[in-house]
């Protein structure tokens, strides 16, 4: 298996595992910049160089010899469930991705045939019932991640814990865990730990928010959305991920943590 999603400077200074919705552009940057001195041009997820990607065969090797052998430090980044669910319905099903068409080709239409989700007609701008469909989402995202259909869960949805432990399966081992609502102060405490061949000044880093824009703005307070029963579907799909990053389940309008992660938990409990 490997380790997907996995990123890994050019230095090896550093090593990240992605979590989809979780400020994953933003570090890229990052860690590009603190090799090369300057931005990549573009959305860092399309780079093919300058920075080791698991999808790329050539970086495969480095990463692995790295990974297994804990060479460098490694990190990887959370985000409270309830505004990641939300962010992956906006951003995802009612935004025009950056190719100019609908995310998955054919995923919107069957989701409002089936589901009957609205998404603010062609451009993702008009007007609708955001709750109302937010929550018919919800019982699709259940339907792919419990029952693998329609289809099989989208890695923007599926559980945080599911990807952070991949990396864990195969012999990696994190030396943080940052949270996206504290992200300043979590990756000055990567920047801290590390070399890298170019200062990073992180208040001068801008946030490289790659999903901003694409969909219609968000039109309630989060706790809005999440009636008894859509909160009862989120604990059923992420209740791993409340547990291990400690968020906070009862209270969908809190976004902050409510206690520390324990790293040793984590390994114990992904690794299994």
């Amino acid at each position: 298996m490997g380790f997907p999603g996995t990123w890994m400077t050019e230095s090896e200074s550093v090593v990240y595992r992605v979590v989809p919705k979780c400020a994953c552009s933003t570090i890229g940057q990052i860690m590009y910049y603190s090799d090369h001195g300057e931005f990549f041009d573009g959305d860092i997820h399309d780079a093919k160089t300058g920075l080791h990607k698991w999808a790329m065969e050539d970086s495969q090797g480095p990463i692995t010899r790295n990974v297994q052998g804990h060479r460098s430090y490694s990190f990887t980044c959370v985000r409270n469930p309830y505004t990641r669910v939300l962010s992956s319905f906006f951003d995802k099903i009612c935004g025009i991705q950056r190719n100019g068409r609908r995310y998955r080709g054919n995923l919107v239409p069957k989701l409002v045939y089936d589901y009957g989700i609205e998404v603010g007609g062609d451009d993702g701008k008009q007007e609708f019932d955001q709750i109302r469909s937010f929550r018919r989402f919800l019982l699709f995202v259940r339907d792919t991640i419990r029952f693998r259909r329609p289809m099989d869960p989208d890695i923007h949805w599926s559980a945080m814990s599911g990807h952070v432990s991949t990396f864990i399966w195969n012999g990696g081992r994190y030396d943080k865990i940052l949270w996206t609502e504290a992200f300043n102060d979590g990756m000055a405490d990567v920047l801290g730990a590390i070399e890298t061949p170019q200062a990073v000044d992180l208040s001068a880093i801008p946030r490289f928010n790659e999903s901003e824009g694409h969909g219609p703005k968000r039109a309630h307070p989060v706790e809005d959305y999440f009636d008894d029963l859509s909160m009862h579907l989120i604990y059923e799909i992420y209740k791993r991920d409340f547990e291990l990053f400690k968020y906070d389940f009862e209270d969908p309008s809190n976004k902050m943590p409510i206690g520390e992660i324990d790293l040793d938990e984590v390994h114990a409990k992904l690794g299994e």
